[in-house]
C-alpha cells in the first residue's frame, strides 16, 4: 500500500483524507453528500466524483468507515461483536472492489436484559466511532481506557488490551435538540443558542447529578424562566447541562476516573467541564482519530487477505 484514501461516510456528510504509506495526512477534503443525499446505485458515482482522482495512483486502497456500511449505504457491512480489535475488525471487512475499496464494519455489543424468567439481551450498534476509537489508542498509546464519543447519540466504551470490549448509547444530543425545539421549554428559550454560560451549564450539570431524572429535572427549565431566576440567554447551556450531566449520572463514575473525549473542540470542552465536576480527568482527540483510525486498520490488513478478497 503506497495510498490509502481514509473515508469517513456518514448521514449527512462525506470527508476523505489521502495519506501516504506512513500515515500523514496529505489532503483532506469535505462534501456535503451523506448517504441520504445519494440515491440508490449513485455510490460508485458520487465516490469518483469526489476521489477519482487519488484512487487512480498505483497501489491506492480505500476504507470506508460510518453509514456508508448501513442497509441504506453502499454495501452493508455485517456488524463485528465484541470484544474487538484491529485484528477481527480487519478480517471482517466488506469489499465494494477486492483489494482496492472495502468498507470497516460497525460494533455489536450485548446488554444483559432484564431480570426475570425471560433475559433475552439488548443489542447496541455503532458505525464509524469504532475507527475513531482505533485511533484515539494509537494516537495516546493506550491499551487500556474509557471513551466516550459525544454527539448526537453518544457512546461510551469501555477498552482492554486494545480492544473494545463494551459500549453503551446515550442519545443525549438528540433528546436536547427534542427539548430544545419541540417541547414546552422551547417556549422560554431564545431564538440563538449563543455562546457557552459556563455556571449556567454547571448549574445543569450539577442539578442532573443529584436529581432523580431527566424527566423531572429538564421541567426546571421552564420554572427558573417563569421565576426569573436565570437570564434567558443562559438558559441553552443550563439545559445542555442538564442533559450532559444526566448521561454522566448513569456512569457511575469512580473517583479519580480518566476519561478519553473524542469529538469535537467545542463538545470535548463541555464534557471536559462536566466530568470535572466528578473529579474525572479528561483527555481529548479529534477528528484526527478517524483517520489514524483507518490508517492503523490497514496496517493490521494481511497483503494475501486484501488480494484475494
Amino acid at each position: 500500500m503506497k495510498h490509502l484514501l481514509a473515508v469517513d461516510w456518514g448521514t449527512s456528510s462525506l470527508r476523505g483524507a489521502w495519506l501516504d504509506a506512513t500515515g500523514k495526512v496529505l489532503e483532506e477534503r469535505s462534501f456535503d453528500r451523506g448517504i441520504l443525499s445519494v440515491a440508490p446505485g449513485e455510490f460508485p458515482v458520487v465516490f469518483q466524483a469526489c476521489f477519482g482522482n487519488w484512487m487512480a495512483n498505483p497501489g491506492a486502497l480505500c476504507l470506508m468507515s460510518g453509514m456508508v456500511g448501513s442497509r441504506q449505504g453502499w454495501l452493508e457491512a455485517p456488524y463485528c461483536a465484541c470484544p474487538a480489535g484491529f485484528a477481527e475488525v480487519a478480517a471482517q471487512l466488506a469489499w465494494v472492489e477486492p483489494g482496492r475499496i472495502a468498507i470497516v464494519p460497525g460494533l455489536a455489543c450485548e446488554h444483559e436484559g432484564l431480570p426475570g424468567a425471560d433475559r433475552t439481551a439488548t443489542p447496541d450498534v455503532m458505525r464509524g466511532e469504532e475507527t475513531q476509537i482505533f485511533g484515539a489508542l494509537r494516537l495516546l498509546g493506550l491499551e487500556d481506557a474509557l471513551m466516550v464519543l459525544p454527539g448526537t447519540h453518544s457512546k461510551w466504551v469501555r477498552v482492554r488490551d486494545g480492544r473494545i470490549q463494551s459500549f453503551s448509547t446515550f442519545m443525549t444530543g438528540e433528546f436536547f435538540a427534542l427539548l430544545r425545539q419541540h417541547s414546552i421549554l422551547s417556549r422560554t428559550l431564545p431564538a440563538a443558542d449563543g455562546g457557552v454560560d459556563r455556571a449556567a451549564f454547571e448549574q445543569g450539570v450539577a442539578m442532573a447529578l443529584r436529581g432523580p431524572s431527566l424527566l423531572h429535572t429538564a421541567f426546571s427549565v421552564r420554572t427558573l424562566a417563569l421565576f426569573e431566576r436565570l437570564p434567558a440567554e443562559a438558559m441553552p447551556s443550563y439545559l445542555s447541562g442538564l442533559v450532559i450531566g444526566e448521561e454522566l449520572r448513569a456512569q457511575a463514575l469512580p473517583a479519580g476516573a480518566h476519561v478519553v473525549v473524542i469529538g469535537s473542540p467545542a463538545l470535548t470542552q463541555r464534557y471536559q467541564t462536566a466530568l470535572a465536576l466528578q473529579g474525572a480527568s479528561v483527555q481529548g482527540v479529534g477528528a484526527q482519530a478517524a483517520w489514524t483510525g483507518l490508517w492503523a486498520i490497514a496496517q493490521t490488513l494481511p497483503p494475501a487477505l486484501s488480494k484475494a478478497a
